[in-house]
């Protein structure tokens, strides 16, 4: 690789002699004005860094120095330029923000702000497992981007690691190899997708020199030209086309590069090809304007130059998975080398650069974000049309007003990059890292200050989780007001938490009510659960329990899968009906059993279906037909035998005083006052309440309660389950049966 070029002075010279001699090489590109205020960072950098040297031996001053020189070559505005030299000056309050604002105005010093961020994130080994690492990478990249607020943040982050790229050869083999493994892994992928070409090829070229220095050396020597060579051949042959269309009539574009050493050892490494069998090592691309101008173009080029076999390719006709076309061919150019031609069309072109094809998204195979992907876009068309003169501040306020990131990336203790929501808080940030670790929560601190858990985070913040053994998800955290948690994933974490300690509750009571069921009925043979829950569609013993417990499931249809009852069963008396219940016994009834006239009917107690319930009657032996809901547990689990006995039902027309039982279930965090605010509610309603049963569990500080109450039908009942979802610490309002 050729010496690096800068205006700048050899190293041996003094940095105000440095500084001078940068000065004077800008200023045939930057306006006087601009050029005043570049001189006044210079003096601000040696004031304040004058005395400090980095890693590789040279000093601070001279490494921005070389930074800003590689911004100007490539032609970026004055601000720029001015963050890259202050940066570094915020570090140990050597220069404050407000100092930085007042002399440099709020946009440059928004930009070192950031830059200093970046730095300290940048310097700080990660510890991550191998399974992880392509994860981790790809999040880092995205923090990157997500701090930085102004494109031009990113530019000189890039332009600062192609200096020390071309400054590490002296340091520690280990230290080396760390940052051109960084820099392969994040800074060059992060420059690709930017589409800044020239310092992606430079960054490849660097690590792979450190990384794999025997292969370096090895493709360097077999490319004998050099690159400068290499680029000269591109533009002979970009003339010759130039000249090829326009006397045929076609309008064309065409641009060329020669490839670069990482690229050509990445396609032998993946090919497992010799350097012989890579066509592409010098490559031109025409653009035109329809796909009939695509095929005159490739006729004129195999009419010019002679066409390697195997070597075509047509996309237009057969487009990638990915939707990319073009034409790809392979000639044996001038001088007897092989040269890669592709063909498009310039809308093909706009789709392969900023579509699903971006060569980046295809080429690393991450996870599709379409908002992440346009904020990318529109980066790389801003650096494109950068030199068109339009105003950096005004463009950098549209940027940021269009383009509100939706994900932050936050750092754990050990430097792994998080990627969250926007909005997300420490709670959040603990139930990405494990459910226990949100589980056990009790505090944060982010940035080394201690925090509210609902304090949102941002990208860039370092968060540690503080945790007890002993402490447990609250029901405040499911409360959205109170703004603790805002990832689903995290709330289903403490949903799941809670219902697993309701299992335990209700595994325990069905638990007890078998073995009094038993007890009673006189059956002592032994249960064996987990056969007898397959006949009841569940999968396992404790889940049959705690249907019982639940009350999904009758105590008695269990027991009598166990064993015979050696006591002889109290036969079921039918319950008197209320007097608001007497109807007669024939249409004019609740229920019509459908086909059958004059059958004795009664709601069952389980479930207690109201009108408009789908329902379905159950033929007893000697009691009538018993109404059930159709999703009543006790229905839905019959064995097959039982399930013959079912019949069809439909409701009648209901006389006005009619009324019906029901049980509600109220769960909420438990306080002073609430079976008040319930029982309010019944009350404005004019529902009778005719039972009530409290338990109030003080592990997880919440009250379930259960009334029965008379109904007249399922639009009040619908009615009186809203109002009380709306009064405070109310977490669940169901039926219950």
């Amino acid at each position: 690789m050729s010496k690096p070029l800068y205006n700048l002075p050899e190293q041996d010279s003094d940095d105000e002699s440095a500084i001078r001699h940068w000065l004077d090489s800008l200023a045939t590109h930057y306006p006087e004005e601009e050029l005043r205020q570049i001189a006044g960072a210079c003096v601000a950098l040696t004031r304040y860094r004058g005395d400090r040297r980095i890693e590789t031996g040279e000093t601070h001053v001279r490494h921005v120095l070389s930074t800003a020189d590689i911004l100007a070559r490539l032609r970026m505005d004055s601000e720029t330029l001015i963050a890259a030299l202050l940066n570094g000056c915020l570090e140990q309050n050597e220069l404050t923000d407000a100092e930085l604002t007042a002399r440099f105005g709020p946009g440059i010093a928004r930009m070192v702000g950031d830059l200093a961020r970046i730095g300290q994130i940048a310097n700080v080994n990660a510890i991550i497992a191998a399974k992880d690492q392509p994860e981790h990478e790809e999040n880092l990249r995205r923090l990157l981007l997500g701090i930085a607020e102004d494109v031009r943040v990113v530019l000189v982050v890039l332009a600062e690691r192609v200096h020390l790229m071309r400054s590490i050869r002296d340091l520690d083999p280990e230290r080396r190899t760390k940052i051109a493994r960084d820099t392969q892994r994040v800074y060059a992928p992060l420059a690709n997708r930017l589409g800044i070409w020239q310092v992606k090829w430079e960054l490849e070229d660097l690590s792979l020199r450190y990384l794999q220095p025997e292969d370096y050396q090895r493709l360097a020597r077999l490319l004998a030209e050099r690159r400068g060579e290499r680029e000269q051949y591109i533009a002979d042959v970009i003339a010759t086309l130039h000249d090829l269309f326009d006397e045929a009539g076609i309008e064309a574009e065409i641009s060329g590069r020669p490839k670069h050493l990482y690229s050509i050892w990445k396609k032998m490494q993946r090919k497992s090809v010799d350097i012989t069998e890579i066509f592409d090592l010098r490559a031109v691309r025409i653009l035109v304007q329809t796909v009939a101008d695509c095929y005159a173009a490739l006729g004129l080029v195999h009419g010019r130059w002679k066409h390697i076999p195997k070597e075509f390719d047509d996309y237009i006709a057969t487009p990638k998975g990915n939707f990319y076309q073009s034409l790809h061919t392979a000639v044996v150019g001038p001088g007897d080398k092989s040269l890669e031609v592709q063909i498009r069309t310039h809308d093909m072109h706009r789709h392969a650069e900023f579509g699903v094809a971006a060569h980046w998204a295809y080429k690393e195979a991450k996870g599709h974000d379409a908002a992440f992907q346009r904020r990318v876009v529109w980066m790389r068309n801003w650096l494109e049309s950068k030199s068109d003169g339009e105003d950096s501040g005004d463009a950098v306020s549209r940027f940021k007003s269009e383009f509100e990131p939706t994900h932050i990336y936050v750092l754990t203790p050990q430097s792994k990059v998080i990627e969250l929501p926007k909005g997300a808080t420490p709670l959040d940030f603990a139930y990405a890292i494990h459910s226990e670790i949100g589980n056990r929560c009790r505090g944060a601190r982010v940035n080394g200050r201690i925090v509210p858990l609902t304090q949102p985070l941002h990208s860039g913040d370092s968060v540690e989780i503080l945790t007890q053994k002993n402490a447990a998800p609250s029901r405040d955290w499911l409360s959205p007001h109170h703004g603790y948690l805002i990832t689903a994933r995290a709330r289903n974490r403490v949903r799941q938490w809670f219902k697993q300690q309701d299992f335990d509750q209700h595994l325990h009571e069905g638990r007890t009510l078998l073995d009094r069921e038993l007890s009673r009925l006189g059956i002592i043979d032994k249960a064996h659960l987990d056969e007898i829950a397959l006949k009841f569609n569940y999968r396992r013993g404790e889940d049959l329990l705690a249907a019982i417990g639940r009350g999904d499931l009758a105590v008695g249809q269990v027991a009598r899968q166990v064993g015979e009852p050696r006591v002889e069963e109290p036969r079921e008396t039918e319950p008197r009906p209320r007097p608001s219940h007497r109807h007669k016994p024939t249409g004019a009834g609740d229920v019509i059993v459908e086909g059958v006239d004059d059958l004795m009917t009664q709601m069952a107690q389980c479930c207690k279906p109201v009108p408009s319930d789908d329902i379905v009657g159950f033929v007893t032996r000697g009691r009538g037909i018993t109404i059930h809901r159709k999703s009543c547990g006790n229905v839905r689990h019959l064995p097959p035998a039982e399930a013959a006995r079912l019949i069809r039902v439909r409701w009648a027309d209901q006389p006005a005083q009619s009324v019906y039982p029901v049980d509600i279930l109220v769960i909420a965090a438990d306080r002073k006052g609430l079976l008040r605010d319930v029982s309010s509610i019944f009350s404005d309603e004019d529902v009778d309440v005719l039972g009530v049963n409290s338990h109030s569990e003080k592990s997880t500080d919440t009250a379930s309660m259960r009334f029965t109450a008379e109904v007249k039908d399922m639009d009040q009942l619908e009615r009186l389950i809203s109002k009380i979802q709306q009064i405070p610490d109310v977490l669940e309002v169901r039926r219950s049966y």
